[in-house]
């Protein structure tokens, strides 16, 4: 009878002011900011996420005006209360209000409207692009793999090419950087 071979128990230890292994394989970090805590006056370890524009910023693929009209989207969207995070009802809080958009969502929510008009319409490669990308933070080939005309999926290098142009009209729009008329 062969004896049971007894595992060894490997005690993982991993150190928790570096991102885990799983959060690395999703993107890139910054080099990490360290801080003082106020209260506790112990050193606290800041890692970010390096989204898809800072990363297209810092690739020289997109410039500063179209980094800036991106993030003034980006903030529009969060303000408008459009992307996919869910909220409890103020219904069951106490003292609550039931009104579930502000005037300043419904303002916002104007403006994001106004955007992707301008850009062609949510159906629209640019629309698209700007809704799910910039606005819900997907990533690029994400949304180039969800994205498809006549049934066909949009090439990841064709898809960063919609991003950059739809960038240059924000930045347009926003009169980040004036624009240029061929006559």
């Amino acid at each position: 009878m062969v004896a049971k071979r007894k595992k060894k128990l490997v005690e993982r230890t991993r150190e928790l002011s570096k991102p885990t292994a799983f959060r690395l394989q999703h993107g890139n970090f910054s080099p990490p900011s360290f801080d003082i805590d106020p209260d506790t006056g112990a050193t606290v370890v800041h890692h970010r996420a390096v989204d898809t524009l800072g990363m297209m910023l810092s690739n020289g693929t997109i410039t500063p005006e179209m980094y800036d009209a991106g993030a003034a989207f980006r903030t529009l969207f969060r303000r408008a209360a459009l992307d996919r995070m869910a909220s409890s009802s103020l219904l069951r809080v106490r003292g609550g209000a039931g009104d579930p958009i502000s005037e300043r969502n419904v303002d916002a929510r104007t403006k994001v409207a106004a955007v992707i008009d301008i850009l062609g319409g949510h159906d629209s490669a640019a629309g698209s692009c700007v809704w799910h990308v910039i606005g819900l933070e997907c990533s690029v080939r994400e949304w180039a793999m969800r994205q498809g005309w006549c049934g066909r999926p949009v090439p990841t290098s064709q898809a960063q090419g919609m991003l950059v142009a739809t960038l240059s009209v924000l930045a347009a729009h926003f009169g980040l950087v004036s624009p240029k008329r061929v006559a």
